[in-house]
């Protein structure tokens, strides 16, 4: 049994600490916006926050995890509202949408730390989500529109 803190809200889950976060929040938690892509934490479909900073849950395991914050793109905001995701909205940044939440949860971290990022720390805090649609030209400009309104 590992408690985990996900989203503000305590849960107990049986799971082997061995056990990828992923497994856990999609299939324990029903938690399914953070997507599998590749498995060895090189697409960033998976990422989520871990005491807010960006993690791939396909490789950080329940132990890992445990006694952390653990932020997962449903608990960034909880209408969907934060200004990241309002930029991708408002840039129409899906095509396909798969690696949209891994994107987010990138974008939210680093303008967290970051508030006003230049556009090669905008590439270099981005560079480890992979994209097959290539919109990164919309992401950039998302971000910068979420760096303006307080992202």
């Amino acid at each position: 049994m590992a408690t985990l803190l996900i989203n503000g809200k305590s849960r107990t889950v049986d799971a082997d600490p061995d056990t990828p976060l992923l497994w856990v929040i999609r299939e324990r938690l029903q938690l399914t916006g953070t997507k599998f892509g590749c498995g060895m934490a090189q697409c960033g479909a998976c990422t989520v926050h871990l005491d807010g900073q960006p993690v791939r849950s396909c490789q950080t395991t329940v132990a890992q995890a445990a006694g952390k914050k653990i932020t997962t793109i449903e608990g960034l905001h909880p209408e969907g509202r934060h200004p990241v995701q309002l930029a991708w909205v408002a840039e129409q940044v899906p095509q396909c949408g798969y690696c949209q939440s891994g994107q987010i949860m990138s974008a939210a971290a680093l303008l967290a730390k970051n508030p006003n990022p230049s556009d090669a720390q905008i590439v270099d805090a981005m560079s480890g989500n992979i994209c097959r649609c290539a919109t990164y030209p919309r992401i950039k400009r998302a971000i910068k529109r979420a760096a303006q309104q307080g992202g």
